[in-house]
C-alpha cells in the first residue's frame, strides 16, 4: 500500500510534467475513446433492460463502478504483470496447441458472452410482432442486474485497452487520468446514445451486429493472448495446426463504418421508395 501512495505523492506528481509525459497522456485519451466505443454501445444497449424509470442511474452507476474497477485492473496488473503473464497450461493436442494464460481466459469468456447476447437478442427481434409492446416487455431484468452486467462486460472490455495503455506507458498516473477522462466521456455521451438508439431502432440491430464482430475480435486476442505476452510465437493459439489470428482494429473499424454507410443509404433508399409510392397513389385517387 505504501508503495502505491508514493506514486501519489508531490515529488512524483512534479515529475510528470513533461513533453513526453503530456504526449503519452494524449495518446492514451485517444486510445481510451477508440476503443470505449463498444463499451459505450454495449452499455447503451443493455440499460434499456432495466425498469425504465432506472435507466439513467442504471448507466451512471454502472460506468462509475466500472470505471473504478478499470483503475483497480490497471493497479493490479502494473503490479502482478508476471504472474497474469505467466501460461499456466501449454496444451500440446493435435488438433489444440499453444499456451492459456488469464487474458487467453478472460478474451474467450468476454468473447462467447459477447456473441451470446447479440444473437439472442437478434433472434427475439426477428421473433417479435409488436415492436411497441416489445419496448415495453424488453425492460425486464433489475437495475441491479443490468448494472451488474455493464460492470463487468466493462472489465472484459477494458482488458484489451489495459493492456495497449501499459505498452505506451506504465506511469500508473498517466493512466488513472485516461481511465477517469474516458469515463467520464462515457458518462456524457452515454444518455444521448440510448436516446438515440431508442427512437432509430433499427441502429439497435446495427449495434448488436457490431458486439457480434466484437466477440469475434475478442476471441481473435484470445489466440495470441499468451505468445504475447511471453514472446514467444510458439504459445500461439492452434487449431489443427492453423493459429487463431486476431482482427486487426483498422479491420474492425473499416466493417464498422461499412455497416453504418450500408443503413445509411438503406434508410435513405427506403425514404424514397415510401414517397414514391406514396406519390403513385396520391395520383391514382
Amino acid at each position: 500500500m505504501a508503495e502505491i501512495l508514493s506514486l501519489f505523492s508531490a515529488d512524483a506528481l512534479a515529475g510528470l510534467l513533461t513533453v513526453e509525459n503530456l504526449g503519452n497522456l494524449l495518446m492514451l485519451c485517444l486510445l481510451q475513446a477508440v476503443l470505449g466505443f463498444d463499451n459505450l454501445l454495449y452499455i447503451s444497449i443493455e440499460s434499456q433492460r432495466a425498469p425504465v424509470a432506472q435507466q439513467r442511474a442504471v448507466r451512471f452507476w454502472g460506468i462509475i463502478l466500472a470505471v473504478i474497477l478499470r483503475i483497480v485492473l490497471l493497479v493490479a496488473m502494473v503490479f502482478l504483470i508476471d504472474a497474469l503473464r505467466e501460461p499456466f497450461v501449454v496444451l500440446t493436442h493435435p488438433w489444440l496447441s499453444g499456451g492459456i494464460n488469464f487474458a487467453t481466459c478472460v478474451f474467450i469468456l468476454g468473447g462467447v458472452f459477447i456473441m451470446y447476447t447479440a444473437v439472442k437478442e437478434i433472434s427475439h427481434m426477428l421473433s417479435v410482432h409488436d415492436l411497441h409492446n416489445d419496448v415495453q416487455n424488453k425492460s425486464g431484468k433489475s437495475a441491479a442486474k443490468v448494472v451488474a452486467l455493464i460492470v463487468l462486460m466493462n472489465l472484459i472490455f477494458s482488458f484489451d485497452s489495459v493492456l495497449s495503455a501499459l505498452a505506451i506507458t506504465q506511469e500508473i498516473i498517466l493512466l488513472v487520468i485516461a481511465i477517469g477522462l474516458s469515463g467520464a466521456a462515457m458518462l456524457f455521451l452515454a444518455d444521448g446514445v440510448t436516446a438515440f438508439l431508442q427512437k432509430n431502432r433499427m441502429y439497435e440491430v446495427l449495434g448488436l451486429f457490431i458486439l457480434l464482430i466484437v466477440g469475434v475480435v475478442l476471441i481473435g486476442e484470445a489466440g495470441v493472448a499468451a505468445s504475447h505476452a511471453m514472446h514467444d510465437d510458439d504459445l500461439a493459439l492452434k487449431f489443427f495446426g492453423y493459429p487463431l489470428v486476431p482482427m486487426s482494429k483498422t479491420t474492425f473499424y473499416f466493417s464498422v463504418i461499412v455497416l453504418f454507410a450500408v443503413e445509411i443509404l438503406q434508410s435513405g433508399y427506403n425514404r424514397k421508395l415510401e414517397m414514391e409510392r406514396q406519390a403513385n397513389q396520391d395520383q391514382s385517387h
